[in-house]
């Protein structure tokens, strides 16, 4: 059996190599493996599952295309499009997950997150996520017009480019303590996770036993893949076509 892992490509109108990498990936690479897990940030930005852009269509019918192939896919939320819907899931034929979801992949259980959460030492981020993972906060944005939602979503973008340019870098990342956590509470070792676009493998020790905490990389310059199978899990860089 083998499952793919992605996150972070953060497809946008104004990066089309980025879409059009993922869509070779998919029909070449996924189209071979027995499942796919996005892993939060598959866009830039998402207001609602109303907002018609053309890329958007377009990878729903190459994921649909996919699922069709007997290609099992699934799609948890990142800090970019936590308000993708049901509406863009049935478009695309993938389900959607919840926040922290266990898996047994090849006989191994693996905590998958998209990351955001573990970085606690963000205290302003994590201030904002409460507020806009809050169904009823959701809800009100959802109601407004179009346009509106798609001006407040570039004043975020923004203003967290800003931040980031001048925050620390420790803040950026996720916190260890908060990983442990996160290991604990769903009692395992191990955690994959993207949102940082920091590729690595780290490997430590919880509660005297090893532990290993994989991230996978964004798609900005390149492509970023984790495949698991009975060899066990590979986090490999993609290289894009010139």
């Amino acid at each position: 059996m083998s499952v793919l892992f992605v996150s972070d490509l953060h497809l946008d109108a104004g990066s089309p190599e980025i879409g059009d990498q993922f869509i070779r990936f998919l029909r070449q690479r996924a189209s071979n493996a027995d499942a796919l897990y996005i892993l939060g940030d598959l866009f830039e930005s998402w207001v609602g599952d109303d907002d018609p852009q053309p890329e958007r269509e377009r990878l729903a019918t190459e994921l649909t295309a996919l699922k069709r192939a007997g290609v099992d896919c699934f799609f948890m939320h990142g800090n970019r499009d936590f308000l993708v819907g049901e509406q863009f899931a049935a478009a695309a034929g993938v389900e959607l997950l919840d926040e922290e979801v266990v898996l047994d992949v090849s006989g191994t259980k693996v905590l998958i997150m998209h990351g955001d959460s573990l970085c606690t030492d963000d205290v302003e981020y994590q201030a904002f996520r409460a507020t806009v993972r809050d169904a009823a906060w959701q809800e009100n944005f959802l109601q407004l017009p179009l346009q509106q939602r798609l001006a407040l979503a570039v004043q975020a973008r923004e203003h967290s480019q800003a931040r980031n340019a001048t925050a620390a870098d420790f803040i950026m990342d996720v916190n260890q303590n908060a990983v442990a956590e996160a290991l604990r509470r769903h009692g395992v070792h191990h955690l994959l996770h993207g949102h940082t676009h920091r590729p690595d493998v780290h490997r430590f020790e919880l509660d005297k036993q090893p532990a290993v905490r994989m991230v996978l990389g964004d798609w900005y310059d390149q492509g970023s893949v984790l495949e698991w199978d009975a060899a066990g899990p590979r986090l490999e860089s993609l290289p894009r076509q010139a």
